[in-house]
């Protein structure tokens, strides 16, 4: 399904695939997961070269491998990681790969800075994130795929690329956060509803939800949230000092600089503010600098989950399979690829949990 500009839905086309070279992996896409980011690209809030086939949140089955490839095997279930590490900088040396210094992959390239994509007639096409999971086959590096147990559903395992890692990732790896621990969690859409996943896992309590769908709300009760509130609340920072006596910790998962700049005020001292939804590029947000030294809060910025894709994803899946992650909760209903363009509209209207694409 490949993207020409902002204003245009998505459209079916045959493209021609590389073949697997050097480290390179042709991955069977079984399912993919629909996401904000892919919004983001569609209206604009983030420019991207075109033609681009978009999707980043996917899973499938090992096809063929280059020769360098040691790792994985045709046959073998995996999960896509959008940020492929290089594994070598100083970054990924010191277990954060999420922070990689020579990734290409948010240029919508393969490591070399090449597009595995073409058209018939020779136009290069680009995949979103280096993955571009709205399709029916991927060629990715080595580093972008992470294996799993077969007992994992392709939808799972595609949400696990994404916005699971990011959101419980957020809890564990970005927060830290302890049980016992109180939070409130702004946009409970599906990365929001990941860390309030998250926030059960380890014993946060009490966690607030907010939303401007009662439908989220519900979920979100479903989930583990002990209190919800309106997000157009005029006194939600009240609420929320109501709800926890100032939260421990206070997660963005929308990316709006309205809601961004509420959550040092929903914080109790010491207490700390986590950026985890993605806002637009030249978005910016306003905070009192005395109230952050005063109070000795924390505002800090959580990408990707702070996440080792080829620890974290089986982590996630393991957690699953043991029953301590209901990730099925999250999935609302299944589409073919071809219906890609009511799902990203569904999302937008905030209508329904997750889709995932098969």
């Amino acid at each position: 399904m490949v993207f020409i500009g902002v204003g245009t839905p998505l459209a079916l086309e045959r493209l021609d695939l590389g073949e697997p070279r050097d480290d390179l992996v042709r991955v069977r896409i079984r399912g993919s997961g629909v996401c904000h980011s892919d919004l983001h690209v569609m209206n604009g809030d983030w420019p991207a070269d075109t033609p681009v086939v978009l999707g980043h949140e996917g899973a499938g089955e090992v096809e063929a491998v280059g020769p360098t490839v040691r790792d994985v095997r045709p046959g073998d279930h995996v999960v896509l990681s959008w940020f492929a590490p290089c594994r070598r900088c100083r970054a990924c040396a010191s277990g954060r790969a999420w922070a990689c210094a020579n990734t290409r992959s948010v240029e919508n390239r393969l490591p070399d800075g090449g597009t595995p994509l073409r058209r018939p007639d020779g136009t290069e096409v680009w995949p979103y994130l280096g993955v571009g999971t709205f399709s029916s086959c991927v060629l990715v590096p080595e580093s972008a795929v992470v294996p799993v147990p077969d007992e994992v559903s392709f939808g799972i395992a595609a949400l696990i690329g994404c916005s699971v890692t990011t959101g419980v990732g957020a809890v564990l790896n970005t927060a830290r956060v302890s049980a016992g621990e109180s939070a409130v969690v702004i946009g409970c859409g599906g990365v929001g509803q990941a860390i309030l996943l998250g926030l059960a896992l380890v014993g946060a309590h009490p966690v607030v939800a907010v939303d401007l769908s009662e439908d989220r709300l519900t979920q979100a009760r479903a989930l583990g949230a002990t209190a919800t509130l309106r997000g157009d609340d005029e006194d939600l920072v009240v609420q929320v000092h109501k709800a926890t006596g100032g939260a421990d910790h206070a997660f963005e998962a929308i990316g709006f600089p309205q809601t961004i700049e509420m959550l040092p005020a929903m914080l109790a001292a010491g207490g700390t503010a986590i950026v985890v939804g993605m806002p637009a590029i030249d978005a910016r947000a306003s905070f009192s600098p005395f109230d952050l030294a005063d109070k000795g809060k924390r505002i800090i910025g959580c990408n990707y989950g702070s996440s080792v894709p080829a620890v974290d994803f089986p982590r996630m899946a393991a957690l699953y399979l043991a029953g301590r992650l209901p990730l099925d909760r999250l999935i609302g209903r299944t589409r073919p690829l071809h219906e890609v363009n009511e799902a990203l509209a569904d999302l937008e209207s905030a209508i329904g949990l997750r889709t995932v694409l098969e």
